[in-house]
């Protein structure tokens, strides 16, 4: 009698211990699926949903930055004194009245706003400013296009619509890459030959030659 009540016993206690290590397996893998597990096909597709949430990744993209040489339009509201053309001078700065010099070599346009309001409230109460630039440094293609040279530059330029403007590609052109020496760097970086890559005011693009 004693030995079937062991092998009873025995038999129950198994069956707690496998119940209880099932449930357990139940929950962790609950618990996987809701931290964002899934087949491998809907985690890359949530990473690729972040990354876009995040602002995307817009490869080689270029913000605008004034430099010596440049000139930039400068709208005070209410103030005509202060609104007018300036030149970016050697030192990098624009000097205007009441504001005085104001660094502008680097900035973006959004920055330089910043910069000349900050200055500008010791004198006016809630200066509203915009810049625009309105001649900037030109740029240059080079290599196998049809008219190499030096051309003027317009905001929102990328590398397709500079080569269109240096006459095109010639024949002898690469359809992949790019090379492209930023304003201000002393060497050239290779670029894919795509829209998204953007051309900069003093940016010296060359096309190469594709080897057949």
């Amino acid at each position: 009698m004693n030995l079937i009540l062991g092998q009873l016993r025995n038999a129950i206690l198994n069956w707690a211990f496998r119940t209880a290590l099932l449930l357990l397996l139940a929950i962790a893998m609950a618990g996987c699926a809701s931290s964002g597990g899934g087949s491998p096909a809907a985690r890359g597709s949530q990473m690729t949903a972040s990354i876009a949430g995040n602002g995307g990744l817009v490869p080689n993209s270029l913000a605008e930055r004034f430099a010596p040489g440049d000139k930039v339009k400068v709208v005070v509201y209410g103030e005509d004194s202060l609104t007018g053309d300036y030149l970016v001078d050697g030192g990098g700065s624009i000097t205007l009245p009441l504001a005085g010099s104001v660094r502008a070599s680097g900035l973006t346009k959004a920055q330089l706003e910043r910069a000349i309001s900050s200055k500008l409230r010791s004198y006016l109460r809630n200066p509203q400013v915009t810049v625009e630039g309105t001649n900037f440094r030109p740029f240059y293609v080079l290599g196998e296009v049809q008219k190499p040279g030096e051309y003027e530059y317009r905001s929102g330029l990328n590398i397709l619509s500079a080569i269109a403007i240096a006459g095109g590609s010639t024949y002898r052109a690469s359809k992949s890459k790019v090379y492209i020496q930023r304003s201000g760097k002393s060497k050239m970086e290779t670029f894919s030959l795509s829209p998204d890559v953007k051309v900069g005011p003093g940016d010296v693009v060359r096309v190469p030659e594709r080897f057949f």
